[in-house]
């Protein structure tokens, strides 16, 4: 009889919170993007030179499958890792939580190590079609540094993980999932602060247009920077940070280079205030919160033999858990991406009224980044947070096309 409501108790969880999770994940969806646009079956050709779309295609597959297989190798570590790395506990007299820390870390420490050899391939590709100008060994000490960044967030998330499962047994992960969330609207309000190389824009000019913007995107008052970035890349970019008071606009250098005209800045620049006018960050932190949920659940039940998520030997088989989760779950995080920064374009379209020049910018940053304008559906799927540079542009003349129906 016992088991009988436990097995009903559950059953009546899994249901509230999956009706909870589809009305948040309905809430999160909408967009300000008219429905039935046909953005497909625009002829490139008529955009770029066929020389252009043979090398950037070339370009971008190596990548891809360079990629693919990093993660591929990612897999088969951890899945080693998972069978075998609890055995390294024998080393360890830190206790039960010291001793998870030690096992998360050596496990990011093996698959650094495993993955070395295809950020290196990916820094020499680029350096070959002089995207890049990083050298090898300046790559290999960043990538190092941001290995000790990783490492004192899985501390810190197997601390609470590990302390929570010690307290609350196998519920811990409908506790942990909320904490996790807050920590990543945390980490999206505090995160303008921890960039580098960062300047005030003073052009005059496109600080009055991006005001001008801001007021009719209803977001005035927004921070404009410029980070420092060409001694790294020569491809443009721009980004909107942080969230409430902290929310800001940073511009690459390699975007206010000279490559790109006036306008075609002005439309990134919008662009990227349509991020802000949505809210899409806060937006972004919501669906890791409705992630977060199934993740949590599925790690507490894979680690359930193990003893639980507070036992340090279940660390291994969380690790493998949370990576493979994380994969499953990059199309449908990609789709999400890509439905954001399709509004944040037409937003921009709406807010400069001017869809030449958001071809002559989409064009130019294929061009400067060596971007296949129309990639194959599974390089789309798996690595595309954007639409690609062909739908972009078929939304610009779609705009156009609409606002000149009376």
């Amino acid at each position: 009889m016992k088991v009988r409501r436990r097995a009903l108790l559950a059953a009546g969880v899994a249901l509230l919170g999956g009706v909870l999770w589809w009305a948040a994940a309905r809430w999160l969806w909408p967009t300000t993007v008219p429905s039935g646009l046909r953005l497909s079956g625009l002829d490139t050709a008529h955009y770029f030179s066929r020389s252009f779309l043979r090398r950037s295609a070339s370009y971008e597959r190596f990548l891809d499958v360079d990629g693919v297989l990093a993660e591929v190798v990612l897999v088969g570590v951890l899945c080693v890792y998972a069978a075998r790395g609890h055995r390294f506990m024998k080393e360890s007299a830190a206790g039960p939580i010291g001793t998870g820390m030690m096992l998360g870390m050596l496990g990011f420490a093996v698959v650094w190590i495993a993955e070395l050899p295809f950020g290196l391939a990916a820094v020499w590709w680029e350096r070959s079609h002089g995207v890049s100008h990083q050298g090898y060994v300046g790559w290999v000490f960043e990538s190092f540094g941001r290995l000790g960044g990783t490492f004192v967030f899985v501390c810190f998330a197997l601390l609470v993980a590990m302390g929570l499962a010690r307290v609350l047994g196998r519920w811990w992960w409908a506790v942990a999932a909320p904490v996790f969330a807050g920590l990543a609207l945390l980490a999206a309000f505090v995160g303008p602060f921890l960039l580098t190389s960062t300047h005030p824009l003073r052009e005059p000019r496109l600080l009055a247009e991006t005001s001008t913007l801001a007021r009719r995107e209803g977001v005035s008052g927004r921070k404009v920077e410029v980070q420092e970035v060409k001694r790294f890349t020569t491809a443009p970019n721009a980004e909107s940070v942080g969230w409430g008071s902290t929310s800001r606009l940073v511009l690459w250098d390699t975007l206010l280079s000279g490559r790109f005209g006036r306008r075609e800045v002005r439309f990134v620049v919008a662009h990227e205030l349509g991020h802000i006018s949505r809210k899409h960050i806060l937006k972004g932190v919501g669906w890791t919160g409705l992630f977060l949920i199934p993740m949590a659940l599925l790690i507490a039940w894979a680690t359930a033999k193990r003893g639980g998520m507070g036992r340090p030997e279940a660390v291994p088989v969380a690790l493998l858990v949370l990576t493979l989760f994380t994969l499953a779950m990059t199309p449908v995080r990609n789709a999400i991406s890509r439905r954001m920064e399709g509004e944040a374009d037409w937003r921009a379209l709406v807010a400069t009224h001017d869809p030449a020049a958001a071809r002559m910018a989409l064009r130019r940053l294929a061009v400067t980044s060596l971007t296949d304008p129309d990639p194959p559906w599974w390089a789309y799927t798996l690595e595309a947070t954007h639409p690609s540079i062909a739908q972009r542009i078929a939304m610009a003349n779609t705009w156009e096309r609409e606002s000149r129906r009376p």
